[in-house]
């Protein structure tokens, strides 16, 4: 089921950002003391309590009609849309101020869960400013200061007392879920329709755990398939085509119940920088990852224009040098027949499992060709690898000092892996653990 998602709201200048930063851990963030400099809503995962959830930072709402001041209200709405609880933040040393009642309508008539935080509360003092915000009607008001990070911990427990409760899964263990991803307009609609075919049978239209999500359950040559299908995929509405940055939350949704993502780029327009964050959510989740041109028959082709387009595929995309390429066209129904074969055939490699002693094997023949890295005359030394998960293979190297594995020597292991055993189209995670005594 997809993570949980929070929102944190309120007008410009009151620490939204601040406060975002100190929940995900990281300056991500644009931090600065001026109104309006986080413009755009910014994503990113959160933890509290064995709980992960995704929160997005949203540019400030304030009621104007200043373009740039209406198009962050316009994001914040949809991000206030899209979100399972929401985090408004108020000044606590202004006190209550007219944008943010305004704010507050906005939050009532969307009947989602609102945590209040009082900010810039920075020491005991200070805590009787609180009071007057009970006010606002919105329940009891938690001081916090996000500069200091005090009080975070009793907001985010309010947090999530309002998670959605978990689901369980509605398909077999076998089934593999499929979502589409990319910009609007890069023929996603199309895809599915042209996957699913004219004589295609639906055994139900089950509803997602994502609101506004249809999961289209089929079946070809034996396997069963489930298409996790966006709102943004069917909506035509002015907003949902020209709001690319609304596209990323819906991506992120379907990343999470997938387990194969076919990242859809538009041949015609090529590869831009709002392609390869989408596709980072699906390799940060680990998913198995399939990229696929679309609108293919749109472009003029001699003998390399493929390879060409491939290389700047690969170039753009280094983090998804384990992903197939496949181009097509929706439109023509040219080379589709070989997505669901990739579809299946990654699947399998996401799950794959590799028995110790032939992993143990391949860790002995790879030191041999290429030996630990040393430093400060220490060597690293691998004593035992196991892998531990599947979905995607997962494995541990147990080593005498964790710190010696170095980034390239890492990278040097996992390519020894990818090409010992069949792991195309699923990343790969190493982890190194000292070894018990």
């Amino acid at each position: 089921m997809p993570k949980p998602v929070v929102a944190i709201v309120g007008r410009p200048n009151v620490g939204k950002s601040t406060i975002f930063n100190r929940i995900v851990g990281e300056r991500v963030a644009i931090v600065e003391d001026m109104p309006g400099v986080t413009r755009d809503r910014i994503y990113s995962s959160g933890e509290w309590l064995h709980r992960d959830f995704n929160l997005i930072d949203t540019g400030g709402i304030e009621l104007s009609d200043e373009p740039l001041l209406v198009q962050m209200r316009e994001q914040a709405e949809l991000a206030i849309k899209e979100a399972d609880v929401i985090i408004f933040i108020v000044n606590g040393r202004e006190g209550i101020t007219g944008a943010d009642e305004e704010v507050v309508k906005m939050l009532f008539k969307s009947k989602k869960p609102v945590v209040l935080g009082v900010n810039k509360i920075d020491n005991p003092e200070q805590r009787e400013k609180i009071y007057e915000f009970y006010s606002l009607g919105l329940g009891e008001p938690i001081p916090i200061s996000g500069s200091h990070g005090l009080g975070l911990g009793d907001l985010l427990d309010e947090v999530i007392k309002h998670f959605p409760e978990e689901q369980e899964d509605p398909y077999d263990e076998d089934t593999i879920r499929i979502s589409l991803i990319g910009r609007p307009n890069v023929g996603k609609s199309s895809l599915v329709n042209a996957l699913l075919g004219e004589e295609r049978v639906i055994v139900s239209n089950i509803p997602g755990t994502t609101r506004d999500a249809i999961d289209t359950p089929f079946e070809r040559d034996g396997q069963e398939y489930v298409l996790i299908d966006t709102a943004g995929m069917r909506k035509r509405g002015k907003v949902y085509e020209t709001t690319e940055k609304y596209s990323v939350l819906r991506s992120l949704k379907a990343i999470e119940r997938s387990d194969v993502v076919l990242v859809v780029i538009n041949a015609e327009e090529g590869i831009i920088e709002q392609d390869k964050k989408i596709a980072g959510y699906a390799h940060e989740a680990g998913r198995a990852v399939i990229i696929v041109v679309n609108k293919w028959d749109a472009i003029a082709k001699d003998d390399k224009t493929m390879q060409n387009f491939e290389q700047k595929i690969r170039d753009h995309f280094l983090f998804l040098s384990y992903a197939p390429i496949l181009f097509t066209s929706a439109k023509l129904k040219q080379r589709l027949q070989h997505i669901l074969p990739t579809v299946q055939k990654v699947s399998e490699n996401h799950n794959l499992r590799v028995s110790t002693s032939v992993l143990n094997d391949m860790v002995m023949d790879a030191v041999a060709m290429n030996p630990t890295p040393t430093d400060k005359g220490k060597r690293l030394k691998i004593n035992y690898t196991t892998q531990v998960a599947v979905g995607p293979p997962t494995f541990v190297f147990f080593v005498n000092e964790p710190e010696l594995m170095h980034f390239s020597y890492q990278r040097f292991l996992e390519n020894r892996l990818r090409q010992t055993f069949e792991f195309e189209g699923t990343p790969i995670k190493i982890f190194a653990r000292k070894k018990s005594e």
